[in-house]
């Protein structure tokens, strides 16, 4: 029996762990991936403070070491629900039962995909630049989206790759203006703006061009490409906990800046519970503040 079971080692998760480590509290901390979360598919950050400038895994490796030096027992497994008996939780693994007298969620988000025939099955379809960005040096490459992830992962692709262009569904980009500036003064990038994708073109299983819409026009048009990043945002993975919490229309844990939900003794943290902010910053203040309210409510039981 731990006293704190902890669903995700993001950002949220970690430091939930941290506080509630150095609160003398026990914590278990299930992952079913790798620790750090999405933080790690970022080539750089510049908005976290006291590193002007850090990779994502370079910030979640510190995150990870800090927490282990706090004794923090881990288990890598996926979660599969959650119940409640008396004043204590279990939560049900495909690894077995784990029982905690508070659980925090911190399931962070998922890459949303755009709902193309086949998209899941196309090798040369990525979400991740840092990942996969070395197999098109010298290529025409797409990149889909106009908020941080999407310039970020154009201007990494830009370094190795022919040609980037950036198709966004809005008449303008959403990220921030230094990261638009920069993506202006590259030669080797291109902006389409209002213009989705309806559908892709493959051979041999590669993709070869994507079908495009203007959606102000509706011009159709076809763009020559060697691979394409999808970078349009999150959607959350909270679908094991639909029956003992309440989930908003669009899936996310239905909880506050207090990082409670409507069950007593299940707090939310970070990018997978309603908010409207999701960045590392809030998702660390999360991990904080649901850690200390579950503190509060074990020391009340």
């Amino acid at each position: 029996m731990h006293d704190i079971v902890i669903i995700g080692a993001g950002p949220a998760g970690l430091t939930a762990a941290l506080y509630a480590r150095r609160a003398e509290k026990t914590v278990l901390l299930l992952e079913k991936g790798g620790f750090g979360g999405q933080i790690t598919y970022s080539p750089k950050i510049e908005n976290y403070p006291g590193f002007p400038s850090i990779s994502g895994n370079d910030l979640a490796e510190k995150l990870v070491e800090q927490v282990l030096e706090q004794n923090v027992d881990f288990e890598m497994t996926l979660v599969t629900g959650i119940e409640k008996t008396g004043n204590t939780f279990t939560v049900h693994t495909e690894d077995g039962d784990f029982d905690g007298k508070s659980v925090i969620i911190a399931t962070g988000a998922k890459h949303r995909t755009l709902g193309l025939d086949g998209e899941e099955d196309i090798e040369s379809i990525s979400y991740c630049a840092v990942c996969d960005g070395a197999f098109y040096k010298g290529k025409n490459v797409a990149v889909i989206g106009g908020g941080n992830s999407a310039m970020q992962e154009a201007l990494l692709l830009a370094d190795g790759c022919a040609h980037v262009t950036m198709f966004q569904n809005l008449a303008f980009l959403t990220g921030e203006a230094k990261l638009a500036e920069r993506i202006a003064n590259k030669s080797n990038i291109d902006v389409i703006y209002s213009t989705v994708v309806t559908s892709v073109m493959t051979e041999d299983g590669d993709l070869t061009a994507l079908n495009v819409k203007n959606t102000e026009t509706g011009d159709e048009s076809t763009v020559t490409v060697d691979g394409m990043f999808v970078c349009i945002g999150l959607c959350p993975d909270n679908g094991a906990f639909a029956d003992v919490v309440a989930l908003d229309e669009f899936g996310y844990v239905d909880a506050g800046e207090t990082c409670t939900t409507s069950k007593d003794g299940i707090f939310a943290a970070g990018d997978c519970r309603t908010k409207a902010i999701r960045q590392i910053t809030t998702a660390t203040g999360d991990g904080a503040t649901a850690a200390l309210a579950a503190i509060r409510y074990i020391d009340s039981l």
